[in-house]
């Protein structure tokens, strides 16, 4: 039975970060990940929506959910693609910054949030090309403060997945942005390094939305990882 390809977004993300790689390759599902506040509750509910075998692409925070997949259901997930992502838990003293852009969101509102996060996510040549900072922009706009809340929730309790990815014997891409700042290429590297046989690319003049920055280049590279 051939498996279905998901797309999984990240933080305050919707179905634009993943819409031009799917576009490309012409076929795949993108998920709603919902208000869950818990990696593991978005894993079970994506399990639950999506049935049979899939091939799971997951960006960022979205990479999480897909291992966390991986790890309550291996037998289904045929392939998994992680892209501009980590698998550490949290880190001391991320919660006072995270949730110092929670407060930002209901304080002063998404377009305050968006204007402080979103920047220092993308390569610096595509910080100000409208044509990339518009749609995410507008992306974010579209999230709320509580959603958002329990987005950051999920991520301040993830698991550690460190332990779990020398078991993973899926095809397996690892890609990343050389200019993503927030998860940056040495972390791919790592997490490449632990799963045997996995394959990592390095995208060019692209930062932490490597699927939206460079979606020929994200294409390109999935087109093969599905073909493995």
């Amino acid at each position: 039975m051939p498996e279905n390809l998901l797309f999984i977004p990240g933080l305050l993300c919707d179905e634009t970060v993943w819409l031009p790689v799917r576009e490309l390759l012409g076929q795949g599902c993108i998920a709603d990940l919902g208000d869950r506040d818990s990696i593991r509750g978005m894993a079970t509910d994506l399990l639950a929506a999506h049935p049979g075998p899939l091939a799971v692409a997951g960006h960022s925070m979205g990479a999480r959910v897909a291992l966390e997949m991986h790890r309550q259901a291996p037998a289904r997930i045929r392939r998994l693609a992680l892209l501009d992502t980590g698998t550490h838990p949290a880190r001391p003293g991320e919660e006072v910054n995270r949730f110092r852009r929670v407060r930002l969101g209901y304080e002063k509102g998404m377009a305050a949030l968006c204007q402080d996060w979103l920047p220092p996510m993308l390569a610096e040549a595509n910080q100000n090309r409208t044509e990339i900072t518009k749609p995410l922009t507008e992306m974010v706009l579209r999230q709320t403060p509580e959603r958002h809340e329990n987005q950051i929730k999920a991520l301040l309790n993830r698991p550690d997945a460190r332990k779990a990815l020398a078991e993973i014997t899926c095809p397996t891409l690892i890609g990343v942005g050389d200019e993503d700042q927030w998860s940056p290429p040495a972390q791919h590297r790592e997490i490449a390094a632990k799963i045997p046989g996995s394959t990592l690319v390095i995208i060019e003049n692209t930062g932490h939305f490597a699927p939206f920055e460079a979606p020929t280049e994200t294409a390109r590279a999935m087109r093969n990882w599905l073909n493995t």
